[in-house]
């Protein structure tokens, strides 16, 4: 046998090895919560029974959050090179453990976002099946989801599993379709807004950092504003979301902290970058470094307050259930045991551990190409985005806010370059029957001046000559010619269809699940 064969056999040993090892790792958690909840519960019956089984959902469910989700807070900082892949996963894990167990409350909605009426399905036992099946759909829906490579919405997920297993349980009539619309249009609000926040922090960036003749001086002058102002950002966000179950406070105050906060980072960071000004040279490379500590500070902040929020969507449906088997029947609001927000917490960090890489890459560099600036600029949408769209009533997800960032920039840096292509064809048209040296020498004037003597430049070339008058049909073909694409067509595509479909497929897998399981127990 030829020792190239040996190489592909050895190397396919090894990731069969990898994957038996991940697999072997998340059944033992499984295994573990099944033990632990018949133990500790230590009920018989039908209902305690079914208490194991939708503990070992919910694992099942908080993993898969940990290898889908979690990306979004992390990916651009890796794919920025920011922070290493290891150094984020350690991040990401650390701190969503942390802010499931610190900050992720005490009591949940039995049903997440009151979108099916708990009074339409008053029979205790129909009620805990229901949630199971939500549980299971979602978990289902989000492996898959992972496995494809496209970040989705837990959120979602969860919601349409829960919609379609109170439909199942309780008619067309438990839903509420005014809450559902409202989930329908994040999926248009949240992309849109994070592109647009994203792209108009990097647009502000590029005029006023990269396109300075002496970018060390712009950068002094303008990162530590950019900062201050990630300061405020991060701490209005962190108030009202990561820390608002254990202390609630108004708008206007948390406004108020994290102006503080963002005006005494600013000042710290002004002196800072001026005693570092030597290490920095004028080129693009040097400019990003400086954002690579707060990238790795906004990568943490994040993974917090996703955790402190979203850990609801593994275990919010569990505590139900719990609550349920505990009380004898259904209530609006569940406590949460110690044990039921472990097993959110462990089983985020898992996930993520064993299956988070996959989506790290995808997001963080296989729609776009990412630098520290650009994944700045993602990381200040993360947290504008939610505190804007809080304030004016608008339902967001921040998966979707997230990759709309990253579509913002990508798309951005598409525009800019397309248009600069575009006007150095003009000059070169103006420029025919000139010598080389000429046609280049102006072209070299035109790359170093700023934003306003660039357009002076293009008016007065208009202005002395008419050789470069294109028609409507030339010009057409010129920017067909010179179009950058810089974002993937098909990541795009791919993960807006999954958007798209995430709610009404875990819909029907749950209510599938439901009448299955019902059917086996009640036939």
């Amino acid at each position: 046998m030829k020792l190239k064969n040996f190489t592909e056999i050895e190397r396919a040993t090894k990731k069969g090895t990898r994957e038996s090892s991940r697999l072997g790792i998340g059944l033992l958690f499984i295994v573990s919560i099944m033990l632990y909840t018949a133990l500790a519960n230590g009920g018989v019956g039908p209902q305690s029974t079914m208490l194991v089984v939708a503990a070992m959902i919910g694992g099942y469910m908080a993993m898969n959050i940990g290898a889908n989700d979690v990306a979004n807070n992390v990916g651009p900082a890796v794919g920025s090179r920011a922070i290493t892949m290891g150094g984020a996963i350690v991040i990401a894990a650390v701190f969503e453990m942390m802010g499931a167990l610190i900050a992720g409350g005490d009591v949940v909605s039995t049903v997440r976002g009151g979108i099916i009426d708990p009074a339409a399905i008053a029979d205790s036992n129909h009620f805990v099946l229901m949630m199971i099946s939500a549980l299971l759909a979602g978990a289902l829906w989000l492996n898959f989801a992972t496995a494809i490579g496209a970040p989705v919405s837990t959120t979602h997920s969860i919601v349409g599993a829960v919609l379609g297993a109170g439909i199942a349980a309780g008619g067309m009539a438990a839903a509420n379709w005014g809450t559902m619309g409202g989930i329908a249009a994040s999926w248009v609000v949240s992309p849109v807004m994070g592109g647009l926040v994203a792209a108009g922090f990097l647009f502000w960036i590029k005029r006023a950092i990269t396109y300075q003749p002496d970018m060390v001086a712009a950068a002094q002058r303008t990162v530590p504003i950019l900062i201050g102002i990630m300061a405020f950002s991060f701490t209005t966000y962190l108030i009202l979301k990561g820390l608002s179950k254990i202390w609630k406070l108004d708008f206007l105050t948390a406004s108020m902290i994290g102006a503080v906060i963002g005006l005494i980072t600013w000042r710290y960071m002004g002196k800072s970058v001026q005693r570092r000004l030597h290490q920095f040279d004028n080129t693009k490379e040097s400019i990003n470094s400086m954002f690579t500590v707060p990238l790795i500070f906004a990568a943490a902040l994040l993974s917090f307050a996703h955790g402190a929020n979203d850990v609801a969507n593994a275990i919010g449906p569990l505590a139900a259930i719990a609550d349920t088997v505990a009380k004898g029947g259904v209530t609006d609001k569940a406590g949460i045991p110690f044990w039921v927000m472990m097993v959110g917490a462990i089983g985020i960090a898992i996930g993520l551990a064993l299956y988070g890489p996959k989506l790290i890459r995808t997001v963080g560099g296989e729609i776009t190409e990412l630098d520290q600036m650009r994944a700045f600029c993602i990381a200040m949408a993360a947290a504008l985005t939610v505190i804007i769209a809080s304030q004016l009533g608008l339902p967001v997800s921040s998966t979707h806010i997230a990759l709309g960032g990253i579509f913002g920039v990508g798309f951005l840096r598409e525009f800019i370059k397309t248009n600069y292509s575009q006007m150095v064809d003009e000059i070169k048209q103006h420029h025919l029957g000139a010598d080389k040296e000429e046609v280049e020498a102006f072209l070299n004037r035109f790359a170093k001046a700023k934003i306003k003597e660039k357009q002076e430049m293009l008016d007065q070339l208009k202005a002395h000559t008419a050789q470069a008058e294109l028609s409507k049909a030339e010009r057409k073909r010129m920017r067909k010619l010179y179009k950058h694409e810089l974002v993937k067509r098909t990541a795009v595509f791919k993960i807006i269809a999954a958007w798209l479909i995430t709610v009404p497929a875990s819909a029907l897998m749950a209510a599938m699940i439901y009448y299955m399981i019902f059917g086996v127990m009640y036939a």
